[in-house]
């Protein structure tokens, strides 16, 4: 049973998706793909980088080794070791615009995302809402509801699976946050000072 609480941004979510969709702002020349059904091609694997690193805050890396392990930590293992959590948005072109990975694996006990350092607080929380999940979209397309039409994608295999919820961590004051906002993530922790302050946003499902 999900908490009253948690209602309200429930319903905001299903009403921003739905007049997303009404409305057509959501290009009709781009679609969503598994990341499992397309064909794995040095087009696809540039796509997915490109977009991930145009969206990244951190753009200056000391050194190449610094950069690789960057996107292997936020990119990479997400598409090894969770690959049917992943989702693709290409254009008619079939240029990457836009991905959503996750994963159903609490960040918290799970032993290959130790390098995340939950503190004791966000993982006292995360256990109820263990999935979790990285979405970016090309500049050109943000905006239209891509962002929030992946996030149903993988909120809806989500239940498949009978996941009791799913979170994501990020800066008290970065732009994203009205965006999880929007699709139905509330904050129930925060940590830290100043722009060290986080907060973990989480979904009921």
């Amino acid at each position: 049973m999900i908490h009253p609480h948690f209602l309200l941004p429930l319903r905001r979510a299903r009403l921003y998706v739905w007049f997303i969709r009404r409305s057509g702002f959501m290009s009709t020349h781009v679609r969503i793909e598994r990341y499992t059904s397309l064909p794995s091609t040095e087009a696809l694997k540039a796509g997915l980088e490109c977009v991930f690193f145009t969206s990244s805050n951190t753009q200056v890396f000391s050194s190449d080794d610094a950069r690789s392990k960057f996107k292997e930590r936020w990119l990479g293992r997400y598409l090894q070791h969770d690959p049917h959590y992943a989702y693709v948005a290409l254009s008619e072109m079939n240029d990457v615009v836009g991905y959503l990975i996750g994963s159903t694996d609490d960040p918290a006990i799970t032993s290959r995302f130790a390098d995340l350092a939950y503190d004791q607080t966000f993982g006292a929380l995360s256990q109820n809402y263990p999935a979790h999940l990285h979405v970016n979209i090309a500049p050109h397309h943000r905006g239209c509801g891509l962002g929030a039409e992946l996030i149903e994608r993988f909120v809806a295999d989500l239940r498949k699976g009978c996941v009791p919820g799913v979170h994501v961590v990020t800066s008290k004051n970065a732009r994203n946050v009205g965006f999880y906002n929007r699709n139905g993530f509330r904050e129930i922790a925060a940590n830290g000072v100043g722009e060290r302050e986080f907060v973990l946003l989480a979904r009921k499902l």
